[in-house]
């Protein structure tokens, strides 16, 4: 289903969106990327107010309007000094839920990851965790609660294994789903958390600066957390395991943690992948199966060739 534009919304929306910016939409440039089937434009209007504007219906994702209420509340909250988009305003009307957020002139970054591209997003991204701590949203979820509702994949798996689930993964089931109910607690900290942190959720401003975007997941968790997960893509998009391995040090020598945490966490992005990716799509979103079966091919290539505990 191809994303829609603003010139697909009601005109009782684009009329309440026009007042939001103080004059009409008088042009549109719709981004791509991403998995939402709401629209993602950049606007402008009459008096040159430029605005990101995300717009969903549940007649498009059932799930979607709800996500964006949660980016909503967490944008609203997010410290000034932090490098993300600026607030601006969001309204629901009609089923319809609408935010307006600030337009960020920057490029996502290039994937595959090198040496070069992923460091100083790493450096920025414990950067950012250290300014969240403690957690401006004290009364989030925390990971651990969010993975659990999330689930085991791997314990999920292990009643029925799928043919095609690689043997080096079958023949440890069992141990995987263990190590991953072990390692849960681990998740749990004072820090906000973006929980989904990879390439298309961030941008690079041309004097080098990352700016982090999309926030609905956000809860409270680790300072390691997101540097982990980010981690991973650089894992699944190009590094090897001893080369992700090196970055996962240099995270547990900035936060203090033991890198067997880090092997938990993403023991479970693993598993929750390889079991979510065997499901059917759900509505609206068709290519979000494919992209799980990737990353959790990815993931399990390091997992085979780690050397972390």
């Amino acid at each position: 289903m191809p994303r829609i534009t603003v010139d697909d919304l009601p005109d009782a929306v684009r009329a309440r969106l026009d007042e939001v910016l103080g004059a009409p939409v008088v042009e549109h440039v719709s981004h791509p990327g991403g998995f939402s089937p709401g629209t993602a434009d950049k606007v402008t209007s009459a008096d040159g107010t430029v605005a990101f504007v995300k717009a969903v219906h549940a007649d498009l994702n059932p799930d979607s309007p709800g996500i964006h209420r949660a980016e909503a509340r967490v944008m609203a909250a997010l410290p000034d000094t932090i490098p993300v988009p600026r607030w601006i305003d969001g309204f629901e009307l009609d089923g319809w839920v609408v935010l307006v957020e600030e337009y960020v002139p920057a490029r996502h970054p290039v994937l595959p990851w090198t040496a070069a591209t992923f460091a100083p997003v790493l450096d920025a991204t414990l950067a950012l965790a250290d300014r969240l701590t403690p957690a401006p949203l004290p009364d989030l979820r925390t990971a651990s609660e969010q993975a659990r509702r999330m689930g085991n994949g791997w314990a999920s798996l292990a009643g029925a294994p799928p043919a095609d689930l690689d043997p080096w993964i079958a023949a440890r089931l069992d141990e995987l789903a263990a190590r991953v109910e072990r390692s849960l607690a681990a998740l749990d900290g004072d820090t906000l958390c973006h929980w989904d942190l990879r390439a298309d959720n961030i941008l690079l401003r041309d004097d080098g600066e990352v700016v982090f975007i999309d926030w609905p997941w956000a809860l409270r968790g680790a300072r390691w957390l997101d540097a982990v997960l980010l981690t991973s893509e650089f894992a699944v998009e190009g590094g090897t395991p001893a080369e992700t391995d090196a970055y996962l040090r240099l995270i547990a020598g900035h936060t203090d943690a033991d890198p067997a945490a880090f092997v938990g966490a993403l023991a479970w992005v693993a598993g929750f992948l390889t079991h979510r990716s065997r499901t059917p799509a759900p509505p609206g979103l068709p290519t979000l199966r494919a992209f799980q079966r990737r990353w959790a091919d990815g993931l399990t290539a390091w997992l085979r060739g780690t050397e972390l505990a």
